[in-house]
């Protein structure tokens, strides 16, 4: 933005499978609720980089069962330092809703604690769980809890850096009657840099 800070901007575009988590229960594959996040970050912060700024959700799913048919919205904070190799750090969002057709009201807390040990080449170790909270939900169906990780690297399609990674975890806590036991990310992240 200028000498002192800048914008960072954070767009999740999920594209969903969500299995059937049981006989009788729908399938569904899609384009999930968009999720864009934006963060002001001053230059010069230090060894301890972070940012704050808004996140919103957009009813954007192809199938009900994909999203929350809410329009959302809440603060956001990330916090990481860079020591040698390592990249760690965390990034926490609330959101709530204030419109949409969806039925059911949200109040999600999303906290992504993340660690990179970053080899040559591109390559990199990661674990980046997203655990979760619908504030709204009974006690026994509130929280998400993985456990896991996996493996990335970043490529150069010209001069565009691609972040490619795929992670596996076990839901250590989850909901009771409508989690499910594991998650599998592969993410294609496109970073531009002005």
């Amino acid at each position: 933005m200028n000498k002192d800070w800048n914008l960072i901007t954070r767009t999740i575009i999920p594209i969903i499978n969500q299995p059937s988590p049981a006989p009788g229960v729908e399938s569904a594959f899609g384009l999930g609720d968009i999720n864009p996040t934006v963060f002001l970050s001053p230059k010069n912060s230090g060894k301890l980089l972070w940012g704050v700024g808004p996140t919103m959700t957009f009813p954007t799913a192809t199938e009900s069962l994909l999203g929350n048919g809410k329009w959302s919205a809440g603060p956001s904070i990330v916090v990481l330092t860079t020591p040698g190799h390592w990249v760690i750090g965390v990034l926490a969002n609330n959101q709530w809703s204030f419109a949409g057709w969806g039925k059911k009201s949200v109040n999600a807390l999303l906290v992504q604690p993340f660690v990179n040990y970053n080899f040559p080449h591109g390559w990199y170790v990661t674990s980046a769980p997203m655990i979760t909270a619908n504030w709204e939900a009974a006690s026994d169906e509130r929280w998400t809890v993985p456990i896991g990780g996996g493996v990335g690297k970043i490529i150069k399609i010209d001069k565009l850096p691609i972040n490619n990674s795929l992670q596996a975890f076990c839901n250590v806590v989850t909901p009771q009657h409508s989690g499910a036991d594991w998650q599998l990310r592969f993410q294609v992240q496109f970073l531009f840099q002005k």
